[in-house]
């Protein structure tokens, strides 16, 4: 990491990967870079997702299982200044099929009520009707690393994880 003093610990790193709206999955297609936004949930050190079962991703995956996801939390566009405040989470890892249906649904279940709590009154029917023809993966984090730029109430840039 080229700006040191924005790094944050690996506990920084997991919040910013617990509330992102998606995250972006990056990979590499024979000689070629692919990357796609992906809506994820965590348990413990696995990122779990979920896909059609066919497609280029799934493809890329079968091949090259070595994904980098980037994750993106709050952000802040500053008014009087030509930057903007962020926070952010980079893992590297192992992607693999989730192929047991007992665990894709429990996968399902977690990436559900994170992001359609308000909904999970439909989840068994969902289910019953797509489990059939919806993949599941999870990647295994080897390296995750956390980054923020922010501004303390004087204004001032909070460094080397100094929190306000």
């Amino acid at each position: 990491m080229r700006r040191v003093d924005r790094e944050m610990p690996k506990e920084f790193a997991l919040e910013v990967l617990d509330k992102c709206e998606f995250a972006i999955i990056s990979m590499v297609d024979k000689d070629k870079p692919y990357c796609v936004p992906i809506s994820i949930a965590r348990n413990e050190n696995v990122i779990y997702f979920h896909s059609a079962k066919n497609g280029r991703k799934v493809q890329i995956l079968k091949v090259n299982p070595k994904v980098c996801v980037s994750a993106v939390g709050d952000t802040k566009r500053a008014k009087d200044k030509f930057t903007t405040e962020y926070e952010s989470a980079i893992i590297e890892g192992l992607a693999s099929e989730v192929t047991d249906d007992e665990e894709k649904i429990l996968v399902l279940r977690l990436i559900s009520e994170r992001h359609t709590p308000e909904n999970m009154i439909n989840f068994k029917e969902a289910i019953s009707k797509s489990l059939f023809r919806t993949a599941v993966w999870k990647i295994e984090m080897e390296t995750i690393s956390g980054k923020r730029k922010k501004y303390d109430s004087e204004d001032k840039e909070m460094k080397y994880g100094r929190m306000e």
